[in-house]
């Protein structure tokens, strides 16, 4: 099943899931996302995550960390993966962002947008929500993991 940014499932948080998290916070400037990418990639190569796969979640925290930086008012951007068997979450939270929260735009006049076009069309799901005690927004991404080799594109 594919979703989008018009539904939030809910992680589950029992202790039957086997699950592995790492989650850290950048500052809000253009300079951070090649920390963000850098972080993500040691961590997944840490826990072993196929190339291809790291090379997709490289590409969504590129886009996810850019757009609250770009796009919001705040000072720190923080992220967070979460790997279970089959799946890896990217959750990107800022600070404060517009009344609409991110869009999807489709038409090739729209100069943005289409980054998160593009993070829907990698991911197996994703989608956005306010934070439920500060003034920020949550915008989530879900790659599915699996296990045939693949070339490496990014280095860390």
């Amino acid at each position: 099943m594919n979703r989008d940014a018009l539904t939030t499932p809910l992680l589950d948080a029992s202790p039957a899931v086997d699950a592995s998290r790492y989650g850290f916070e950048v500052p809000a400037r253009v300079e951070s996302v090649s920390r963000a990418r850098r972080l993500v990639c040691e961590r997944l190569e840490r826990w072993g995550v196929r190339d291809d796969v790291r090379d997709t979640a490289l590409l969504v925290v590129s886009e996810l960390v850019t757009n609250a930086v770009v796009h919001t008012g705040g000072s720190l951007v923080s992220c967070q993966l979460r790997r279970t068997e089959g799946q890896l979450r990217i959750t990107v939270q800022d600070q404060g962002s517009a009344p609409t929260g991110p869009r999807v735009c489709h038409g090739l006049e729209e100069e943005r947008g289409r980054g998160l076009l593009l993070v829907e069309s990698l991911s197996t799901a994703w989608g956005t929500h306010d934070c439920e005690h500060s003034n920020g927004r949550v915008v989530w991404a879900e790659l599915a993991l699996h296990d045939a080799p693949f070339e490496t594109v990014w280095s860390c």
